[in-house]
């Protein structure tokens, strides 16, 4: 267990691990969810993964929508890799940008299971299939957090293909 939780980087830490233990802690006080693990290893794996749900809520949901309503507006991407190569602490900084993203999802997170705990006492049925319901979201919310890793991805291979044509030009 001390050899995994040496491996977890600042980030993984900061925007999965953190914000799972947050989320479990206040949705067992704000509702009658429970999402406490009495084991501490199983806990760190249900706490990350509840983490790493939140984080990608934040970035495929939240992120848009505050950026669609101009509450927040990004550099294109290009110019943030270019000005990474020349600035060190935007590493950081958007790490401690993508953290505060994450924890707006954590708060958010937490309304709508408080707002679905009111829909379900009212909409028995919801009950039966919760699960099946969060299964069929959650591998939605993956397959559009998978596309969205694989276009930045694509994105810094073009980059870097492109900066191979230039020095051998």
């Amino acid at each position: 267990m001390k050899e995994l939780l040496e491996k977890l980087t600042s980030y993984n830490i900061f925007n999965c691990l953190l914000p799972g233990i947050v989320f479990a802690v206040l949705a067992t006080k704000l509702t009658r969810y429970s999402f406490i693990q009495s084991d501490i290893a199983m806990g760190v794996f249900v706490y990350y993964f509840i983490g790493l749900v939140i984080s990608r809520l934040g970035s495929l949901i939240l992120e848009p929508f505050l950026k669609g309503i101009k509450f927040v507006r990004f550099a294109k991407y290009e110019e943030f890799l270019s000005a990474k190569e020349k600035d060190s602490t935007l590493d950081t900084l958007s790490e401690t940008n993508n953290s505060y993203r994450t924890f707006c999802a954590v708060f958010s997170s937490l309304l709508l299971l408080s707002g679905y705990e009111k829909l379900e006492a009212k909409m028995t049925f919801l009950s039966h299939r919760g699960s099946f319901i969060i299964v069929v979201l959650l591998f939605v919310m993956f397959l559009f957090a998978y596309r969205k890793q694989t276009a930045y991805i694509v994105k810094r291979v073009a980059r870097q293909s492109e900066r191979g044509k230039a020095t051998s030009a």
